[in-house]
Protein backbone atom coordinates (compact mmCIF):
# COMPACT_ATOMS: atom_id res chain seq x y z
CA UNK A 1 0.00 0.00 0.00
CA UNK A 2 2.65 2.45 0.46
CA UNK A 3 4.48 2.54 -2.71
CA UNK A 4 0.70 2.87 -4.04
CA UNK A 5 0.51 6.36 -2.31
CA UNK A 6 3.74 7.34 -2.96
CA UNK A 7 2.69 6.98 -6.81
CA UNK A 8 -0.69 8.68 -6.28
CA UNK A 9 1.32 11.41 -4.29
CA UNK A 10 3.50 12.02 -7.36
CA UNK A 11 -0.10 11.98 -10.16
CA UNK A 12 -2.17 14.30 -7.85
CA UNK A 13 -0.52 17.13 -7.26
CA UNK A 14 -1.84 19.35 -3.96
CA UNK A 15 -4.46 22.11 -3.28
CA UNK A 16 -3.70 25.37 -5.76
CA UNK A 17 -5.73 28.68 -5.94
CA UNK A 18 -7.67 26.92 -8.71
CA UNK A 19 -11.06 25.49 -7.97
CA UNK A 20 -11.06 22.47 -9.85
CA UNK A 21 -8.15 20.68 -10.76
CA UNK A 22 -7.50 17.72 -12.98
CA UNK A 23 -4.99 14.77 -12.36
CA UNK A 24 -4.00 11.31 -13.39
CA UNK A 25 -4.80 8.88 -10.63
CA UNK A 26 -2.46 5.76 -11.02
CA UNK A 27 -4.50 2.96 -9.96
CA UNK A 28 -2.89 -0.20 -9.01
CA UNK A 29 -6.37 -2.01 -8.67
CA UNK A 30 -7.33 -1.24 -12.12
CA UNK A 31 -3.81 -1.40 -13.61
CA UNK A 32 -4.47 1.73 -15.71
CA UNK A 33 -4.75 5.84 -14.96
CA UNK A 34 -7.91 7.37 -14.67
CA UNK A 35 -8.87 10.84 -14.94
CA UNK A 36 -10.33 12.72 -11.87
CA UNK A 37 -11.27 16.23 -10.94
CA UNK A 38 -10.74 17.71 -7.99
CA UNK A 39 -13.52 20.43 -6.73
CA UNK A 40 -12.43 22.43 -3.02
CA UNK A 41 -13.85 25.47 -1.73
CA UNK A 42 -11.79 28.34 -2.23
CA UNK A 43 -11.08 28.77 1.17
CA UNK A 44 -10.26 25.28 1.88
CA UNK A 45 -8.33 25.47 5.19
CA UNK A 46 -7.05 22.08 7.19
CA UNK A 47 -8.26 23.09 10.05
CA UNK A 48 -11.65 22.10 8.84
CA UNK A 49 -13.86 19.40 7.87
CA UNK A 50 -15.54 18.74 4.79
CA UNK A 51 -17.66 16.33 3.86
CA UNK A 52 -16.70 14.39 0.39
CA UNK A 53 -18.86 14.22 -2.37
CA UNK A 54 -18.34 11.25 -4.88
CA UNK A 55 -19.82 11.51 -8.59
CA UNK A 56 -19.31 8.89 -11.37
CA UNK A 57 -19.92 9.95 -14.58
CA UNK A 58 -17.83 12.66 -13.97
CA UNK A 59 -17.83 14.46 -17.33
CA UNK A 60 -21.40 14.52 -17.39
CA UNK A 61 -22.26 14.84 -13.90
CA UNK A 62 -19.22 17.15 -12.16
CA UNK A 63 -19.94 20.16 -13.39
CA UNK A 64 -23.37 20.48 -12.19
CA UNK A 65 -22.98 18.58 -9.24
CA UNK A 66 -19.92 21.47 -8.41
CA UNK A 67 -22.23 24.24 -9.24
CA UNK A 68 -24.99 23.30 -7.22
CA UNK A 69 -22.95 22.75 -4.26
CA UNK A 70 -21.15 26.12 -4.33
CA UNK A 71 -24.36 27.60 -4.40
CA UNK A 72 -25.95 25.85 -1.81
CA UNK A 73 -22.69 26.37 0.16
CA UNK A 74 -22.79 29.80 -0.12
CA UNK A 75 -26.29 30.37 1.37
CA UNK A 76 -25.94 27.91 4.14
CA UNK A 77 -28.05 25.50 2.62
CA UNK A 78 -25.28 22.68 3.16
CA UNK A 79 -21.72 22.35 4.55
CA UNK A 80 -18.72 23.29 2.51
CA UNK A 81 -17.54 20.17 0.52
CA UNK A 82 -14.81 18.42 -1.31
CA UNK A 83 -16.68 17.05 -5.03
CA UNK A 84 -14.33 14.12 -6.82
CA UNK A 85 -15.57 13.26 -10.32
CA UNK A 86 -14.05 10.02 -12.01
CA UNK A 87 -14.49 10.26 -15.43
CA UNK A 88 -15.87 7.66 -17.10
CA UNK A 89 -16.59 8.23 -20.74
CA UNK A 90 -13.57 8.10 -22.58
CA UNK A 91 -13.27 4.45 -24.67
CA UNK A 92 -16.87 4.08 -22.79
CA UNK A 93 -15.30 2.40 -19.69
CA UNK A 94 -18.12 2.92 -17.53
CA UNK A 95 -19.69 -0.14 -19.25
CA UNK A 96 -17.26 -1.88 -18.06
CA UNK A 97 -16.12 -0.74 -15.00
CA UNK A 98 -20.32 -0.61 -14.67
CA UNK A 99 -21.01 -4.29 -16.01
CA UNK A 100 -22.82 -6.94 -14.30
CA UNK A 101 -22.95 -10.55 -14.50
CA UNK A 102 -26.58 -11.73 -15.85
CA UNK A 103 -27.25 -14.86 -13.55
CA UNK A 104 -25.87 -13.28 -10.22
CA UNK A 105 -26.80 -9.45 -10.63
CA UNK A 106 -22.96 -8.58 -9.55
CA UNK A 107 -20.10 -6.63 -10.91
CA UNK A 108 -18.03 -8.72 -13.05
CA UNK A 109 -14.10 -9.24 -12.28
CA UNK A 110 -13.58 -5.51 -13.98
CA UNK A 111 -16.65 -4.14 -11.86
CA UNK A 112 -15.04 -5.69 -8.96
CA UNK A 113 -11.77 -3.47 -9.48
CA UNK A 114 -13.61 -0.46 -9.92
CA UNK A 115 -15.59 -1.06 -6.86
CA UNK A 116 -12.05 -1.78 -5.19
CA UNK A 117 -10.30 1.45 -7.04
CA UNK A 118 -12.59 3.87 -5.23
CA UNK A 119 -13.14 1.99 -2.11
CA UNK A 120 -9.43 1.15 -1.40
CA UNK A 121 -7.13 3.46 -3.45
CA UNK A 122 -8.73 6.89 -4.32
CA UNK A 123 -11.55 7.41 -1.12
CA UNK A 124 -8.53 6.35 1.32
CA UNK A 125 -6.44 8.46 -0.45
CA UNK A 126 -8.67 11.39 -0.10
CA UNK A 127 -9.32 11.17 3.37
CA UNK A 128 -5.16 10.65 3.98
CA UNK A 129 -4.17 13.99 2.23
CA UNK A 130 -7.09 15.74 2.41
CA UNK A 131 -9.36 17.47 5.59
CA UNK A 132 -12.53 15.28 4.94
CA UNK A 133 -15.24 14.68 7.25
CA UNK A 134 -16.85 11.43 8.01
CA UNK A 135 -19.88 11.65 5.70
CA UNK A 136 -19.29 10.56 2.28
CA UNK A 137 -22.24 11.28 -0.63
CA UNK A 138 -22.04 9.71 -3.33
CA UNK A 139 -23.88 10.51 -6.98
CA UNK A 140 -24.68 8.22 -10.47
CA UNK A 141 -26.61 8.29 -13.59
CA UNK A 142 -28.24 5.18 -15.60
CA UNK A 143 -25.75 2.39 -15.12
CA UNK A 144 -23.19 3.94 -12.40
CA UNK A 145 -26.51 4.91 -10.82
CA UNK A 146 -26.67 0.97 -10.37
CA UNK A 147 -23.41 0.46 -9.55
CA UNK A 148 -23.20 2.75 -6.81
CA UNK A 149 -25.65 0.46 -4.95
CA UNK A 150 -23.19 -2.29 -4.05
CA UNK A 151 -21.69 -0.46 -1.59
CA UNK A 152 -24.81 -0.83 0.21
CA UNK A 153 -24.05 -4.51 0.31
CA UNK A 154 -21.14 -4.17 2.74
CA UNK A 155 -21.54 -4.56 6.54
CA UNK A 156 -21.02 -0.66 7.03
CA UNK A 157 -21.50 1.43 3.62
CA UNK A 158 -18.87 3.66 3.32
CA UNK A 159 -21.30 6.64 1.69
CA UNK A 160 -23.81 7.91 3.99
CA UNK A 161 -25.69 9.48 1.48
CA UNK A 162 -26.76 7.98 -2.43
CA UNK A 163 -28.28 9.98 -5.08
CA UNK A 164 -29.64 7.32 -8.22
CA UNK A 165 -30.55 9.37 -11.07
CA UNK A 166 -32.93 6.69 -13.16
CA UNK A 167 -30.95 3.94 -12.60
CA UNK A 168 -30.62 0.88 -15.24
CA UNK A 169 -30.84 -2.08 -12.44
CA UNK A 170 -29.03 -5.24 -12.91
CA UNK A 171 -31.01 -8.30 -11.47
CA UNK A 172 -32.77 -8.63 -8.38
CA UNK A 173 -31.67 -4.98 -7.21
CA UNK A 174 -35.40 -3.76 -6.67
CA UNK A 175 -35.16 -6.29 -3.97
CA UNK A 176 -31.24 -6.67 -2.82
CA UNK A 177 -31.70 -2.26 -2.35
CA UNK A 178 -34.83 -2.17 0.32
CA UNK A 179 -33.31 -5.23 1.94
CA UNK A 180 -29.59 -3.71 2.55
CA UNK A 181 -31.34 -0.21 3.42
CA UNK A 182 -33.76 -2.13 5.94
CA UNK A 183 -30.54 -4.10 7.47
CA UNK A 184 -28.38 -0.76 8.58
CA UNK A 185 -28.63 0.85 11.65
CA UNK A 186 -26.44 4.08 10.94
CA UNK A 187 -27.88 7.25 9.32
CA UNK A 188 -28.22 6.29 5.72
CA UNK A 189 -30.01 8.67 3.13
CA UNK A 190 -31.21 7.41 -0.43
CA UNK A 191 -32.19 9.63 -3.06
CA UNK A 192 -33.99 8.03 -5.78
CA UNK A 193 -34.82 10.56 -9.13
CA UNK A 194 -36.73 9.55 -12.10
CA UNK A 195 -38.27 10.88 -15.40
CA UNK A 196 -41.62 10.66 -16.28
CA UNK A 197 -40.72 8.90 -19.98
CA UNK A 198 -41.21 4.89 -19.54
CA UNK A 199 -38.29 2.42 -19.98
CA UNK A 200 -38.32 -1.20 -19.30
CA UNK A 201 -36.79 -0.59 -16.05
CA UNK A 202 -39.88 1.85 -14.75
CA UNK A 203 -41.68 -1.45 -13.22
CA UNK A 204 -38.72 -2.55 -11.23
CA UNK A 205 -37.42 0.78 -10.36
CA UNK A 206 -41.40 1.58 -9.26
CA UNK A 207 -41.19 -1.67 -7.33
CA UNK A 208 -38.26 -0.67 -5.24
CA UNK A 209 -39.68 2.47 -4.76
CA UNK A 210 -42.68 1.02 -2.80
CA UNK A 211 -40.35 -1.76 -1.26
CA UNK A 212 -38.20 1.10 0.70
CA UNK A 213 -41.06 3.65 1.45
CA UNK A 214 -42.45 0.35 3.41
CA UNK A 215 -38.96 0.59 5.77
CA UNK A 216 -39.90 1.90 9.25
CA UNK A 217 -36.80 2.71 10.10
CA UNK A 218 -35.63 6.20 11.88
CA UNK A 219 -31.96 5.52 10.69
CA UNK A 220 -33.38 5.54 6.71
CA UNK A 221 -34.16 8.90 4.88
CA UNK A 222 -35.91 7.98 1.72
CA UNK A 223 -36.32 10.44 -1.12
CA UNK A 224 -38.00 9.96 -4.40
CA UNK A 225 -38.73 12.84 -6.63
CA UNK A 226 -40.24 11.68 -10.34
CA UNK A 227 -40.12 14.85 -12.86
CA UNK A 228 -42.75 14.70 -15.84
CA UNK A 229 -41.21 17.06 -17.95
CA UNK A 230 -37.79 15.57 -17.85
CA UNK A 231 -36.56 12.37 -20.40
CA UNK A 232 -33.80 10.50 -19.65
CA UNK A 233 -31.43 12.67 -20.99
CA UNK A 234 -32.62 16.08 -18.99
CA UNK A 235 -33.28 14.51 -15.62
CA UNK A 236 -29.44 14.59 -15.33
CA UNK A 237 -29.92 18.34 -14.19
CA UNK A 238 -33.47 18.12 -12.71
CA UNK A 239 -33.10 16.91 -9.51
CA UNK A 240 -29.55 16.96 -8.51
CA UNK A 241 -31.08 20.54 -6.17
CA UNK A 242 -33.61 18.84 -4.99
CA UNK A 243 -31.58 15.82 -3.69
CA UNK A 244 -29.19 18.50 -1.91
CA UNK A 245 -32.10 20.23 -0.44
CA UNK A 246 -33.28 16.75 0.97
CA UNK A 247 -30.18 15.41 2.36
CA UNK A 248 -28.98 18.45 3.74
CA UNK A 249 -31.99 19.85 5.05
CA UNK A 250 -31.39 19.48 8.81
CA UNK A 251 -27.68 21.82 8.14
CA UNK A 252 -30.04 24.98 6.77
CA UNK A 253 -30.86 27.70 8.71
CA UNK A 254 -34.29 27.05 10.79
CA UNK A 255 -37.11 28.33 8.48
CA UNK A 256 -40.60 30.27 9.16
CA UNK A 257 -42.30 26.54 8.64
CA UNK A 258 -39.42 24.50 10.84
CA UNK A 259 -40.27 27.13 13.22
CA UNK A 260 -44.21 26.76 13.26
CA UNK A 261 -44.11 23.23 12.60
CA UNK A 262 -41.56 21.96 14.77
CA UNK A 263 -39.79 24.16 17.61
CA UNK A 264 -43.47 25.73 17.90
CA UNK A 265 -44.70 22.26 18.67
CA UNK A 266 -42.33 20.46 20.35
CA UNK A 267 -42.63 20.12 24.15
CA UNK A 268 -38.96 20.40 24.94
CA UNK A 269 -37.65 23.69 26.31
CA UNK A 270 -37.00 25.61 22.88
CA UNK A 271 -32.90 26.11 23.57
CA UNK A 272 -32.56 22.17 24.08
CA UNK A 273 -34.19 22.01 20.32
CA UNK A 274 -31.45 24.84 19.13
CA UNK A 275 -28.97 22.55 20.55
CA UNK A 276 -30.11 19.20 19.21
CA UNK A 277 -30.52 20.63 16.03
CA UNK A 278 -26.76 21.79 16.05
CA UNK A 279 -25.61 18.19 17.72
CA UNK A 280 -27.25 16.45 15.16
CA UNK A 281 -25.51 18.15 12.25
CA UNK A 282 -21.74 17.42 14.09
CA UNK A 283 -23.23 14.03 14.51
CA UNK A 284 -24.48 13.07 11.15
CA UNK A 285 -21.65 16.05 9.02
CA UNK A 286 -18.96 15.61 11.38
CA UNK A 287 -18.38 19.01 11.48
CA UNK A 288 -19.10 21.78 13.90
CA UNK A 289 -21.22 24.23 12.47
CA UNK A 290 -20.90 27.79 13.87
CA UNK A 291 -24.24 29.12 14.84
CA UNK A 292 -26.28 31.20 12.63
CA UNK A 293 -27.85 34.65 13.82
CA UNK A 294 -31.35 33.80 12.28
CA UNK A 295 -31.42 30.46 14.65
CA UNK A 296 -30.62 32.51 17.34
CA UNK A 297 -33.50 34.79 16.82
CA UNK A 298 -35.49 32.35 15.83
CA UNK A 299 -35.10 31.02 19.26
CA UNK A 300 -35.24 33.93 20.71
CA UNK A 301 -38.72 34.48 19.21
CA UNK A 302 -40.08 31.23 20.13
CA UNK A 303 -39.34 31.86 23.72
CA UNK A 304 -41.05 34.81 23.54
CA UNK A 305 -44.16 33.16 21.78
CA UNK A 306 -44.04 29.86 24.19
CA UNK A 307 -43.24 32.64 27.55
CA UNK A 308 -40.20 29.66 27.63
CA UNK A 309 -38.31 31.87 30.36
CA UNK A 310 -35.84 29.28 31.52
CA UNK A 311 -34.42 28.70 27.73
CA UNK A 312 -33.07 32.69 28.15
CA UNK A 313 -30.11 32.17 30.36
CA UNK A 314 -28.33 29.30 27.94
CA UNK A 315 -29.56 31.04 25.11
CA UNK A 316 -27.70 34.76 26.45
CA UNK A 317 -24.26 32.41 27.11
CA UNK A 318 -24.45 31.16 23.66
CA UNK A 319 -24.46 34.14 22.13
CA UNK A 320 -21.67 35.89 24.36
CA UNK A 321 -20.11 32.95 22.60
CA UNK A 322 -20.89 32.96 19.37
CA UNK A 323 -21.45 37.07 18.79
CA UNK A 324 -18.51 38.22 21.04
CA UNK A 325 -18.87 42.05 21.19
CA UNK A 326 -22.58 42.56 20.71
CA UNK A 327 -25.35 43.26 22.80
CA UNK A 328 -27.17 39.95 21.85
CA UNK A 329 -25.95 37.85 25.05
CA UNK A 330 -26.47 40.47 27.58
CA UNK A 331 -29.94 42.16 26.29
CA UNK A 332 -31.12 38.28 26.58
CA UNK A 333 -29.31 37.96 30.03
CA UNK A 334 -31.30 41.16 30.90
CA UNK A 335 -34.25 39.98 29.79
CA UNK A 336 -34.30 36.74 31.83
CA UNK A 337 -33.37 38.95 35.10
CA UNK A 338 -36.21 41.47 34.54
CA UNK A 339 -38.92 38.51 33.65
CA UNK A 340 -37.86 36.21 36.90
CA UNK A 341 -38.14 39.73 38.84
CA UNK A 342 -34.56 40.53 39.78
CA UNK A 343 -34.37 44.37 38.54
CA UNK A 344 -31.13 45.34 39.89
CA UNK A 345 -29.42 42.36 38.02
CA UNK A 346 -31.60 43.71 35.12
CA UNK A 347 -30.55 47.15 34.98
CA UNK A 348 -26.93 46.37 35.58
CA UNK A 349 -26.87 43.80 32.91
CA UNK A 350 -28.93 46.04 30.21
CA UNK A 351 -26.34 49.26 31.18
CA UNK A 352 -23.56 46.41 29.89
CA UNK A 353 -25.70 45.32 26.64
CA UNK A 354 -26.10 49.43 26.22
CA UNK A 355 -21.94 49.56 25.91
CA UNK A 356 -21.47 47.10 23.39
CA UNK A 357 -22.53 46.60 19.56
CA UNK A 358 -25.58 47.01 17.71
CA UNK A 359 -26.83 43.55 15.99
CA UNK A 360 -29.82 42.39 13.76
CA UNK A 361 -32.65 44.32 15.80
CA UNK A 362 -31.26 45.10 18.63
CA UNK A 363 -30.15 48.90 19.32
CA UNK A 364 -28.80 51.11 21.97
CA UNK A 365 -31.84 53.00 21.89
CA UNK A 366 -33.97 49.96 22.50
CA UNK A 367 -31.29 49.24 25.88
CA UNK A 368 -31.98 52.81 26.51
CA UNK A 369 -35.31 52.60 26.98
CA UNK A 370 -35.30 49.07 29.06
CA UNK A 371 -32.86 51.12 31.83
CA UNK A 372 -34.80 54.05 31.54
CA UNK A 373 -37.81 52.00 32.55
CA UNK A 374 -36.50 50.15 35.39
CA UNK A 375 -35.08 53.47 36.99
CA UNK A 376 -38.30 54.76 36.56
CA UNK A 377 -40.27 51.61 38.04
CA UNK A 378 -38.00 50.67 41.06
CA UNK A 379 -36.30 54.08 41.85
CA UNK A 380 -33.06 53.51 40.83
Amino acid sequence: MRPLLILIGLCCCFISNAQVTQEIFESFKLQERRDVRYYFPEDYDEEKKYPLIVVLDGEYLFDQVVATAKFYSQFHGMPQSIVVGVNQNERSIRLDDCEWEEESGLPTEKGKKFFEFLGMEMIPYLDLNYSTAPFKMIVGYDITANFQNYWLFKDNSLFNAYISISPTLAPEMENRVPARLGAFNKQIFYQLILENDKSKYTSRIMQMDKAIKAIDKESLHYYFDEYEGADHISIATYGIGKAFDNIFGMFKPISPKEYKTQMLTSEEPVFDYLQKKYNNIEDLFGIKKQVELNDLMAVYAGIRKKEDLESLKPLSDLCKREFPGTMLGFYFEAEYYEQKGEPKKALKTFEKAFGMDEIDFLTKEMALEKIDALKADFGY
